[in-house]
């Protein structure tokens, strides 16, 4: 019978004495342990400076020095009076982020890029929702049912970035329950881009009533189909949603080039 494994006790909270050269990397150990302990995800937000500062027993200053590092090495990112949200867990999510990162800027900034996102997204989601419905398991299952809620309380709040992660959030935790390791490094790579993707999305489709009862309806159907691990409704549950968004993100935009269009002729001729 193979023994449990043995429980390691935590490392002490680093020295406010250590070298200034050693503190930093030390300060930032502890928080990449934190967010591992914690089983923080990609787009989670990190306790507020002051908490956090305390739980690790060290300064203010040790703490943001140890976030810019970490933030350098493209595992955290710090937003001004926004707090602070894991971008990676570790490693090897870096490495799949890495490559994307020089174009999220582009994405963000020419809303037409969403419908190539779509594209890509149709693609991964349908087949991470067929083998998350095969494959999940009770933790998987609980996570699901977690992420959906906290998409659903956010909604209302007048908090589209925090709607945004909670929406990515939902997605991601069905690609996590696919138990495809290629799959969930490529869905966590493209966590950026989702998230970006989504957040443009709400911009226009939560604040239309004729949209957001919808958008819930499918969402609580992918959620339904995975939990019911019945991998044929998983998988045409997300392709519609998917493609709902789509086509109404087109309909959207037509309806504002209308607008634009016949704001520019002359009072006598509108």
């Amino acid at each position: 019978m193979t023994p449990p494994p043995r429980r390691t006790a935590p490392a002490p909270p680093p020295r406010e004495d250590a070298p200034a050269a050693r503190l930093p990397d030390r300060v930032a150990e502890r928080l990449q342990a934190l967010i591992r302990d914690r089983d923080l995800r990609p787009g989670d937000r990190l306790p507020a400076e002051r908490a956090l500062a305390l739980e690790l027993g060290v300064s203010r200053a040790a703490l943001r020095e140890a976030i810019a590092r970490l933030s350098s090495l493209g595992l955290l990112r710090a937003r001004q009076g926004g707090g602070t949200y894991v971008l990676a867990r570790d490693a090897a999510d870096r490495a799949a982020i890495e490559p994307l990162m020089p174009y999220v800027s582009v994405f963000r900034s020419d809303p037409e890029y969403r419908f190539d996102v779509l594209e890509i997204r149709h693609a991964l989601e349908g087949m991470a929702a067929w083998h998350a419905a095969l494959r999940a398991t009770g933790d998987d299952r609980a996570r699901i049912a977690a992420a959906f809620d906290s998409m659903m309380s956010v909604h209302g709040r007048n908090d589209p970035a925090g709607e945004a992660r909670a929406d990515a959030a939902f997605h991601l935790s069905i690609a996590e329950a696919s138990h495809n390791l290629v799959l969930l490094q490529v869905m966590r790579g493209l966590f950026e881009l989702l998230q970006t993707n989504i957040s443009q999305s709400r911009e226009k489709l939560y604040l239309s009533p004729r949209t957001f009862e919808p958008l819930s309806v499918q969402h609580r159907e992918m959620r339904d189909a995975v939990l019911a691990g019945d991998p044929e409704r998983a998988r045409a549950a997300a392709h519609a949603h998917l493609e709902f968004v789509h086509t109404s993100l087109r309909e959207l935009d037509d309806n504002e080039a209308r607008r634009a269009r016949a704001s520019r002729l002359p009072p006598s001729h509108r």
